[in-house]
C-alpha cells in the first residue's frame, strides 16, 4: 500500500528480533522456509528511497499488539482505504467513562467489590452472573 502511494521514506518499528535484524542485514535466514519471504521483504525494501528499522522491546509494544486486533477485526468495503483511528488519552481507565450506574443506583462494580470484601454474591445473581463477578 504504501509503493501504491508513492512513499519514499519508511519508519519501521518491530518487536520481533529476527526481523528487525534480518532487514538490518545483521542476521542471515537459514531455514529454507523462510528464504523466500526474506527475498520478497529484500525485494520490497528496493523500492523505497530510505527505511529506518528500529527494535522496540515486546515489553513497550502493546499498542500494536491492540491494534494488530483491531486490524483483524475491521473490514473496510474499500481495501487501499482504512478510516483513520483517533486516539484519546485519559486519566482514568476506559470502562469509568462509558458505564452507568446499574438500575439499582449503585455503580456496576459495586457487586464485584461486595464480594471481594464479604464473600458472598447478590441474592438474585444466576450462575452467569456469579461467574463474571468471581
Amino acid at each position: 500500500m504504501a509503493v501504491d502511494m508513492g512513499v519514499q521514506e519508511v519508519l519501521v518499528l518491530g518487536d520481533l528480533d529476527l526481523l528487525v535484524y534480518e532487514i538490518q542485514g545483521e542476521w542471515e535466514t537459514l531455514d529454507l522456509k523462510l528464504i523466500p519471504y526474506w527475498q520478497c521483504l529484500h525485494d520490497l525494501c528496493q523500492r523505497f528511497q530510505s527505511i529506518e528499522v528500529r527494535h522496540i522491546l515486546r515489553i513497550h509494544n502493546k499498542v500494536v499488539d491492540a491494534f494488530a486486533t483491531l486490524a483483524l477485526m475491521l473490514h473496510h468495503p474499500n481495501k487501499a482505504y482504512v478510516d483513520p483511528l483517533h486516539i484519546q488519552i485519559h486519566d482514568q481507565h476506559a470502562y469509568c467513562n462509558v458505564v452507568e450506574d446499574e438500575f439499582d443506583g449503585e455503580p456496576w462494580l459495586h457487586d464485584i467489590k461486595e464480594y471481594i470484601r464479604m464473600g458472598v454474591y447478590p441474592v438474585q445473581a444466576t450462575g452467569d452472573q456469579k461467574r463474571t463477578i468471581r
